[in-house]
């Protein structure tokens, strides 16, 4: 008995690779374990939106279903952080610098970088957390990562309500440029899903990376401007990068869109919008070459 050669393994009995290739072709099916082209990866994430709706929605639900208060704790815990906090930085060690409405500031802050961390963290173990789904069924991981990035939007709007609520009850007088603050919620979710797609596939590969996303979130909190406005503690070069680091300028973003006191800047917008674009871009990429190898091991 003779066997097929290397053109022969892995195909139907009396056909060749190529020939047994091109059967599949016509009939819609296409190997495991193989990276789509990007383009088909893209249409076919098209094609699963609903089914990335339907993923944020259960992560949503999923989160509160055990809680008492269950939404209520989306407005609770970040306005009891906010206290928190305006006690220590802004009575206590005096961070405020030149903010006249500082609760307004440090919750505008505040209230933006929780989303942003939830985003991070929770993406990053996105593939990880899931490792039976991605077994189990085939469709473009990256619906993972994207669908918490939902899901922590979806989690966030009610204590974004708050904030326009503490913004007026500071002083604030709602005008022309609120209109910009959805805008402003969207562009930092781009950066959010930039990041999440690349911690993901990194996660994804050394799990023990894992442990150093909460520390990673912990210095960004202490050095995005959160509980003090980074122009007046830092300056030159080193107060540069920390103003326009992804995270800070988003920040900053927020506040404009809200705040009397900051002015809407055109660099601070082209600077967040060009960060979310280009994160967005690359960590899609960055996740996207590594489809074939998810769920293995």
């Amino acid at each position: 008995m003779t066997t097929g050669g290397p053109d022969h393994q892995g195909s139907l009995p009396g056909l060749s690779a190529q020939e047994a290739a091109a059967l599949a072709r016509r009939h819609g099916l296409d190997q495991v374990g193989v990276r789509p082209p990007l383009g088909r990866y893209c249409a076919d994430l098209w094609r699963h939106r609903n089914f990335i709706w339907t993923m944020a929605q259960a992560g949503f639900i999923s989160r509160h279903q055990n809680n008492y208060l269950g939404l209520v704790w989306s407005v609770l815990n970040p306005l009891l952080l906010g206290a928190a906090y305006f006690l220590i930085f802004g009575l206590l060690l005096g961070t405020r610098g030149q903010v006249d409405n500082f609760v307004a500031f440090l919750t505008a802050g505040l209230f933006t970088f929780i989303f942003i961390s939830a985003g991070f963290n929770y993406a990053s173990r996105a593939l990880v957390d899931n490792t039976g789904l991605v077994r189990a069924l085939r469709f473009p991981r990256a619906i993972l990562p994207i669908a918490v990035m939902i899901t922590e939007l979806i989690a966030t709007i009610p204590a974004f309500v708050m904030l326009l609520i503490l913004a007026m009850a500071t002083g604030e007088e709602p005008s022309l440029k609120w209109l910009l603050f959805p805008v402003s919620l969207l562009i930092t979710g781009l950066v959010t899903l930039g990041i999440g797609l690349i911690a993901a596939r990194i996660v994804h590969a050394a799990r023990d990376v894992s442990n150093l996303v909460p520390l990673l979130t912990r210095m960004l909190r202490y050095i995005s401007g959160i509980f003090f406005p980074i122009a007046d503690f830092a300056s030159g070069w080193i107060g540069a990068v920390l103003m326009y680091q992804p995270i800070a300028v988003c920040l900053t973003m927020v506040r404009e869109s809200l705040l009397g006191e900051f002015p809407l800047n055109p660099t601070t917008w082209l600077v967040s919008l060009g960060w979310g674009l280009v994160l967005t871009a690359i960590g899609f990429v960055f996740f996207w070459r590594a489809e074939a190898s998810y769920g293995r091991g």
